[in-house]
């Protein structure tokens, strides 16, 4: 399989599979910090998701209640995709999680490189399919982490897969958090030094915000001390702010009100 991308697809599945085979039902069923989902649901809603991407469609005997979490048509999608597998053990869960994404890996081993670059359909907008399938990694990585958290399992945080997704954060989601939903005055320069291996980022404010080189020489007007697990559990807006603060996981120098701001508004997932 010679596009990375797909490497790092059969490399967070693999993750999965691993960490969900032999679960008893009552880790099943646990409670995940992705808002209404149990460990189960978190699985099926990726073996819907690939399904779809094969062009099937879940069962309409099983419609989706209305849940207060759910805001889009997506959202009412996914949750159609779980209640299609409600019924379900676990085991046979994790069997179906293997076989859909054997037929996924499967078609993106055929592949060719015309069509890893076709522009096409993504989330973030038109952009080629291998685009598409790094936002696949990033989203299963993300369930990946939650599944990790509600059974206790911290791990997955370094190497390829974490280092595509925690770069993706850095790179298309930093600028929108500081200079967007933080409103980091002009001039700012918020440094994210982020520990476990660094990872260290600068987003610099002019005209609009925008991640820039970061320069030991240039003071920043705030920083932020954290480490990957943090990082990612705020940006998924999986923890909050009061959370990582009464936790200690992350630590505000520099002007203070500006950094706590920030760390409030680090939530941009849908």
């Amino acid at each position: 399989m010679s596009e990375p991308v797909a490497e790092r697809l059969q490399e967070v599945w693999q993750d999965i599979a691993e960490l969900c085979d032999g679960l008893t039902p009552a880790q099943w069923d646990t409670a995940t910090d992705c808002p209404g989902w149990t460990v189960r649901d978190n699985v099926a809603h990726m073996i819907g998701t690939e399904r779809m991407l094969m062009g099937e469609q879940p069962s309409a005997d099983r419609p989706a209640a209305d849940k207060p979490y759910v805001r889009n048509d997506i959202g009412r999608a996914n949750e159609q995709w779980i209640e299609s597998y409600r019924d379900w053990d676990g085991a046979k869960l994790l069997d179906e999680f293997r076989a859909v994404t054997a037929r996924r890996l499967d078609i993106l081993g055929k592949l060719t490189p015309e069509e890893w670059d076709r522009e096409g359909f993504t989330p973030e907008g038109p952009g080629p399919y291998r685009q598409f399938m790094a936002i696949r990694v990033f989203d299963c990585w993300y369930h990946d982490q939650d599944i990790r958290e509600a059974l206790d399992r911290p791990g997955n945080l370094t190497g390829p897969v974490a280092d595509l997704s925690l770069t993706r954060i850095v790179e298309r989601a930093l600028p929108y958090i500081v200079g967007k939903k933080a409103a980091a005055p002009q001039g700012a320069r918020v440094r994210f030094d982020i520990a476990d291996p660094p990872l260290i980022a600068d987003v610099v404010v002019e005209g609009r915000a925008a991640v820039g080189p970061s320069d030991p020489s240039e003071m920043p007007t705030t920083g932020l001390e954290l480490d990957r697990r943090t990082f990612a559990r705020l940006a998924g807006g999986r923890w909050s702010g009061d959370h990582a603060r009464t936790n200690g996981v992350v630590r505000v120098t520099g002007d203070q009100e500006l950094g706590d701001r920030i760390v409030d508004n680090m939530g941009f997932t849908i």
